[in-house]
């Protein structure tokens, strides 16, 4: 692992670092938020994962989440969306290939070579983090996201019972089967096997029985995404019926950006924080 940058921020640190990824094939970067504490502390930790388009970089620089974690005592790690590099298969649009992983393991060619991004935030990336930041305990993991960001934070904390004491999110994709973007995601990726596609479906992974403790999610109105690709009504439905306590916000005005993202970010830090450190 190999230090890019580091910067004090709000009395702790802000560092992005690349490495070589064995489930990827490529360089991977990150970013992680170590607000300040004291000598053999550990601290709880929140995963941020970004949407279709993003980097590491932009929740970094667009989020304004380092003053809540710093209050709260919370680090924050926030991985790329994909493989990047100039082998790295890619498509036109903005909506599939590098900046679109969907956080999913490619089984189809020429994805599968490097789009293994299940396989990377699921298992490579925390272990890399264990034995990197013995400040972090791995013990104490939230899950945050945005958009496909949000749609990996679900099904990433479905999949796995008991790693996640908190799960969130901001404006998440809640059913890739049922809308435009998750039927090009995973048709590519995955192929035309839609049995294949519900483990990366939060609504279908609930109504096949995964559950969660509770959730937060956060919704704008004027989000012009929400009909078409969004669809947080499903997820609601899925969540009342399979029993699991959910808070799903709705705010009049706000859109997909990241201006509402920052607007409500320190409310998600602070609601980890709460269940990180019981």
């Amino acid at each position: 692992m190999e230090r890019v940058s580091n910067a004090m921020c709000f009395g702790g640190s802000q560092g992005v670092y690349t490495h070589h990824s064995s489930a990827t094939g490529t360089p991977m970067t990150f970013q992680v938020f170590i607000p300040e504490h004291r000598t053999n502390q550990t601290l709880p930790v929140l995963w941020y994962l970004s949407g279709l388009t993003c980097t590491h970089a932009n929740a970094m620089e667009k989020g304004h989440y380092q003053r809540a974690c710093a209050e709260h005592g919370v680090a924050l790690i926030g991985p790329d969306t994909s493989p990047r590099g100039d082998d790295v298969p890619d498509d036109e649009s903005y909506d599939f290939g590098k900046g679109a992983g969907f956080y999913v393991d490619a089984t189809r060619e020429p994805w599968k070579a490097n789009f293994q991004m299940r396989s990377y935030i699921e298992r490579e990336l925390p272990e890399l983090i264990a034995d990197e930041f013995p400040m972090l305990d791995m013990n104490r993991q939230g899950i945050t996201g945005h958009s496909m960001g949000g749609h990996g934070a679900l099904t990433i904390s479905l999949r796995n019972p008991g790693r996640f004491r908190s799960t969130s999110a901001f404006a998440p994709i809640v059913s890739p089967i049922s809308c435009p973007w998750g039927e090009k995601a995973l048709g590519g990726y995955l192929g035309n096997d839609i049995v294949a596609w519900q483990q990366y479906d939060a609504c279908a992974l609930i109504k096949n029985g995964a559950r969660l403790p509770d959730l937060l999610v956060d919704q704008g109105r004027a989000d012009q995404f929400l009909e078409e690709q969004l669809k947080t009504h499903l997820l609601e439905e899925a969540c009342r019926k399979a029993g699991i306590p959910h808070t799903i916000r709705l705010h009049e005005g706000y859109d997909h950006s990241y201006f509402f993202i920052s607007t409500f970010i320190a409310d998600h830090v602070a609601w980890h924080a709460e269940r990180l450190k019981a």
